[in-house]
């Protein structure tokens, strides 16, 4: 079994489009901001987009090393305007979810020894709770669970967070609320997470924090450039700051 890092935070979420991979992105961003050196890590490969988002055209990518034409550390591809590193996927190319797992052991491992070197390591992980999903979550010290107010989210969410407590060493969770109306509404969306958390499985995940809607995310992904470059000082922007904050704290 693979020894995990305490550098490497996963951002997961039970379903798609709750904004996962933008959270993974601006977090990544926002700590390389603050002097951290960061590795951003596109674990969501089949579906992959992190690239697409930040308007690269990375030269190497996972489904490279995973051919065995590269390594993993000659897959890393500089962002230089938000000062950090990115491991890309490729959309449409082979999910990690048919990986045999020793194969996907030796991925993880290669991430672990080529994140030595970095402050932090974001896992932008596959939504779902598929086996590949829930072993790559296993080998990170935090994992940062993305959730809205729409009912499937919170119940996948749900799962993913009852999946996870069961493994061996379980990740520390918690808990971002995304898409939020206001702040109390994003309250709300929390604590129906955390009461089905307390009644069913003894466990409260902190709330890291609550990110509000804000139509300037749209407007940078639609741009392919990071929020921070788009618009540092919208709300969003502000939300996943304090966000950022706490993460830099836990260190």
């Amino acid at each position: 079994m693979t020894q995990r890092n305490n550098n490497l935070i996963a951002v997961a979420s039970g379903k798609g489009g709750v904004g996962k991979t933008w959270l993974s992105v601006t977090l990544a961003h926002l700590l390389a901001r603050s002097g951290r050196s960061v590795l951003l890590f596109d674990g969501d490969i089949g579906l992959a987009n992190v690239d697409v988002q930040l308007g690269l055209t990375p030269p190497r990518d996972l489904t490279s090393v995973l051919a065995g034409r590269h390594t993993l550390a000659e897959a890393v591809t500089p962002y230089t305007e938000g000062g950090f590193d990115v491991i890309a996927g490729r959309s449409g190319s082979t999910s990690l979810a048919v990986m045999p797992l020793p194969k996907l052991e030796a991925i993880v491992g290669d991430l672990i020894e080529v994140g030595k070197k970095y402050d932090f390591v974001i896992v932008d992980l596959g939504a779902g709770i598929d086996a590949s999903v829930q072993y790559l979550a296993s080998m990170v010290s935090r994992c940062i669970v993305v959730v809205t107010d729409e009912p499937t989210s919170l119940t996948d969410a749900y799962a993913f967070i009852k999946i996870a407590q069961n493994s061996a060493k379980p990740a520390e969770i918690s808990v971002v609320v995304n898409q939020a109306a206001t702040q109390k509404e994003g309250e709300t969306t929390f604590n129906a997470l955390n009461k089905a958390c307390m009644n069913f499985l003894n466990i409260s995940p902190p709330l890291l924090g609550i990110v509000r809607k804000d139509n300037k995310v749209k407007d940078s992904i639609r741009h392919q450039k990071s929020l921070l470059i788009r618009a540092p000082h919208s709300t969003a922007a502000t939300d996943a700051a304090a966000i950022s904050i706490k993460l830099m704290q836990k260190v």
